[in-house]
């Protein structure tokens, strides 16, 4: 499980009931785009010639700009991710966190996924020994991004989410 069954309001736009604001949102999305980046390497040493998830990245900041649709940054979310199934370890946690930041312009909560999976990244990119610290140094650099306006959200929700799916964000 991912998403619990009820959604947290934080996370849903006042459009559709929630409390998050537009602003907000975008930084959401931005952050989620950082350590998709962050990452990507992984992916790209693997497969320079596929630029899916670089695509993903690019059109959720554009989104966050008012530059794109929501439903074109959605679409590269699943293009990222289609990239990623093809491939495992490090590569393909890369280009997950990639379609997950992509995925935030639709649902801001994926914007946990994406620095999971970069965390996931950067764990598998190391030998077995030293995953935890370099885990732990990814969730710090991720942290060290946060917007002051969304901080404390962010790490409320990693707080809430992390023992039911991510067991990433203990740094």
């Amino acid at each position: 499980m991912i998403l619990p069954k009820k959604r947290d309001p934080r996370f849903i736009t006042v459009r559709r009931g929630g409390t998050l604001q537009d602003a907000d949102h975008h930084l959401l999305a931005i952050w989620a785009a950082n350590c998709a980046q962050h990452v990507l390497h992984f992916f790209e040493e693997m497969q320079p010639n596929d630029d899916r998830p670089q695509r993903a990245i690019e059109l959720v900041r554009a989104w966050a700009r008012g530059e794109v649709t929501m439903t074109q940054a959605r679409t590269a979310a699943g293009h990222a991710m289609a990239a990623a199934r093809v491939m495992s370890g490090a590569a393909r946690d890369a280009a997950y966190a990639a379609g997950q930041a992509a995925a935030v312009a639709h649902v801001a909560a994926h914007e946990l996924g994406a620095a999971a999976y970069a965390i996931r990244a950067t764990r598998a990119a190391v030998d077995e020994s030293e995953r935890d610290e370099a885990g732990r140094l990814e969730c710090q650099w991720q942290r060290a991004q946060l917007p002051s306006e969304i901080r404390d959200l962010v790490l409320d929700d990693q707080k809430l989410r992390n023992e039911i799916c991510w067991f990433v964000f203990d740094c």
